[in-house]
């Protein structure tokens, strides 16, 4: 734990706290209504300010939920109305996340955060969500390319991996 937080303390300078997606610090609020708990995270948390958060539900849907995929492009379509984000039963769910991302990017601001750790594929939080539509078969999460865009670094967790957003 002590070398991960000196990486964070790194990556924290100017930052008073950090958010992070919520499944990560044990909140069942994935959409199948676990948790993606990820234990340094909870530790670190102990140490520094956490604000969880997930888009997802801060949009709206509910827990659980139908899995989503990203259509037409990535988060960053999404954001500029060029894409959708739509469940497995055909629902176009773009409002929820869309809105979820603006609650949450309001959240970060009004923390001060510099430094998200979210969720790794997660059509709202991940750098590598799933988006049906492009080449890559990835892309941004809808709230990963609004943070990003608005100057917060994104550390994406993923079984045990991190991934820092450029």
């Amino acid at each position: 734990m002590r070398k991960q937080s000196s990486l964070y303390d790194n990556m924290l300078k100017g930052s008073p706290c950090l958010v992070a997606s919520a499944c990560l610090l044990g909140n069942r609020c994935r959409y199948d209504g676990c948790d993606s708990m990820c234990p340094d995270l909870v530790a670190l948390s102990e140490i520094i300010p956490v604000i969880p958060v997930c888009p997802e539900v801060m949009g709206g849907l509910p827990v659980p939920r139908h899995p989503a995929n990203i259509f037409n492009g990535d988060g960053y379509d999404v954001i500029s109305g060029r894409a959708e984000v739509v469940n497995s039963e055909g629902e176009d769910v773009t409002d929820a996340f869309v809105r979820g991302a603006f609650n949450a990017l309001c959240i970060a601001r009004l923390r001060g955060a510099k430094l998200a750790l979210m969720k790794s594929r997660s059509p709202s939080c991940g750098l590598k969500a799933s988006c049906q539509d492009k080449s890559s078969g990835t892309g941004a999460g809808v709230t990963a390319a609004l943070f990003a865009a608005n100057g917060i670094k994104i550390l994406e967790l993923d079984r045990g991996e991190a991934f820092l957003s450029s």
